[in-house]
């Protein structure tokens, strides 16, 4: 009989489930269940119910049972990850007071600035948490909770985050892993521990409704008996701690060593590193946030990417190969044109009022296959922003793992090595995050059975490199891009208070 595990991705618009064979680490089996955001909300509110999530969970799973052709028998550990900073209101019963504010919700942009001037300003905050309070963050959410909604806020009982809901949906027990909640801004990074003072910025009662905090190599508990009935598995499964899309994200393309660089090209981009100490950016565009396996995970995230050049695909009408096709007759730096891809704002650098922008129009540049390579090496241009701010702070990548929906274009992957200057490969198993949580699953349950094995044993064993897509950097094209960084940097510091502006007159509307 086969040992199998489960690992669950929720993301903001679908979740995946993998089934993997704990001896080999092979993927036996995948499923998906997609959904959408709560349509015709405020500017700047993205929500979603938890509700959603969870039927999802459940469809997935099935699904992915069903495909491994599984016994409820075979299944012995499940992880989870989950978009990191949602908000999840609990009143005393457990159930879900309002919809989940996501992580992509820029409509507590005042709450942040409120929290940051109680704290005493943007470096005693950086001081105090390790983290600037942005909007994407939990944080502002609660307060916003608190201003907006105070009705709601008085029955909030326990603070979750989308991931952490997820598992108390599989366990009944409300708590939270140490890599999730340094998405909060709430915790103080380097101690692991709820900062009182960022708390008491919020509400003074708040800290009643903060979980229990565990570590990576912890669970939160076993499948109850309704779990287990609507997912058609044996109650008493373990749980493991789980934790965010970029700590899961982390895991499972291996980067559980220093040295290791992962980027993501989704809907949004990250790029992190596995560190064995805090990483702290007294600028705070770096987020020092901590990982799923007890150390550290310093992140940048940008908003804006497989958005930017899906906006451009679909406008043409091109299937993606004919996208790859047209970026492909272009040069390195599009002859001179350049996107800003802040189509909602941007995190990395911190522009929240930022719109898109493509600079460098002419009737040489105003061709399809221009507007195609621009957006690709735009998102790119910016990801590039933080990794060399990383290598400032002390983190030097030896290579870099892509992953996401970007990761699969060979001409991408081609910009981005000649952009970052550095070796870029994909991984057989290109679900990440989904991957990642099943590998914590098997270091949960072998630990739970007594076996004292790091994660990175584990990630050494089964994670493959598919050598067949690596990238590597061309001399010429690093050069040209260097110029172009040069540009896109002076650029976005130049449109800032033109941003601002523009915001203030679209809604003044």
């Amino acid at each position: 009989m086969r040992t199998l595990v489960i690992g669950i991705d929720s993301g903001t618009q679908s979740t995946k489930a993998l089934v993997v064979n704990a001896s080999t680490g092979k993927v036996e089996g995948a499923g998906t269940a997609a959904y959408g955001l709560i349509p015709n909300l405020s500017p700047g509110a993205k929500e979603q119910h938890p509700d959603t999530w969870k039927r999802a969970m459940i469809k997935a799973v099935k699904a992915a049972l069903k495909e491994a052709k599984a016994s409820a028998s075979e299944v012995q550990a499940i992880g989870v990850s989950g978009q990191q900073h949602g908000f999840v209101p609990l009143d005393k019963k457990g159930e879900v007071i309002r919809p989940a504010k996501l992580w992509c919700d820029t409509s507590t942009a005042e709450e942040c600035d409120l929290i940051t001037a109680a704290l005493g300003g943007p470096k005693k905050t950086i001081a105090a948490l390790g983290n600037s309070v942005l909007p994407g963050f939990t944080a502002g959410k609660i307060l916003w909770l608190k201003r907006h909604e105070p009705r709601n806020f008085a029955r909030l009982a326990t603070v979750l985050l989308p991931h952490d809901y997820l598992n108390f949906v599989l366990t009944g027990e409300r708590v939270m892993e140490f890599g999730d909640a340094s998405g909060t801004a709430l915790l103080d990074v380097r101690r692991r521990t709820w900062c009182a003072e960022a708390i008491r910025a919020i509400d003074p009662g708040l800290s009643d409704a903060l979980p229990p905090l565990i570590g990576g190599d912890q669970s939160p508990g076993k499948l109850t008996a309704k779990a287990a009935a609507s997912m058609g598995l044996k109650p008493g499964v373990l749980v493991s701690a789980g934790g965010g899309d970029n700590m899961m994200g982390a895991i499972g393309p291996g980067n559980t060593r220093p040295g290791v660089i992962t980027a993501s090209f989704g809907t949004s981009g990250t790029i992190y590193a596995c560190s064995a100490k805090p990483v702290v950016d007294p600028r705070g565009e770096i987020a020092a946030f901590c990982d799923s396996t007890n150390r550290w995970l310093p992140l940048l995230c940008t908003m804006n990417v497989t958005v930017a050049s899906e906006m451009v695909r679909q406008e043409y009408g091109w299937t993606h190969e004919q996208y790859a096709a047209e970026a492909k007759r272009v040069p390195a730096g599009s002859d001179g044109l350049l996107l800003l891809p802040y189509l909602e704002g941007e995190r990395t650098p911190n522009v929240p009022n930022g719109t898109g922008v493509y600079f460098g129009v002419s009737p040489r540049t105003f061709k399809a296959g221009h507007f195609a390579r621009a957006a690709l090496e735009g998102v790119t241009l910016g990801m590039n922003y933080g990794l060399r701010r990383l290598a400032e702070l002390g983190v030097q990548p030896r290579q870099i793992r892509a992953t996401g929906g970007g990761a699969r274009s060979a001409v991408w992957r081609q910009i981005m090595a000649d952009v970052f200057n550095a070796e870029v490969v994909t991984l057989e198993v290109s679900e990440g995050a989904a991957y990642g949580a099943a590998l914590q699953a098997i270091w949960s349950w072998q630990r739970d059975a007594g076996r004292r094995l790091q994660i990175e044993d584990i990630t050494d064993a089964f994670v493959k490199i598919n050598q067949k897509e690596t990238a590597r950097p061309n001399p010429k094209a690093v050069a040209r891009y260097q110029e172009v960084q040069s540009l896109h940097d002076s650029l976005s510091k130049s449109l800032r208070g033109s941003f601002d502006l523009h915001r203030s007159m679209v809604t003044s509307r």
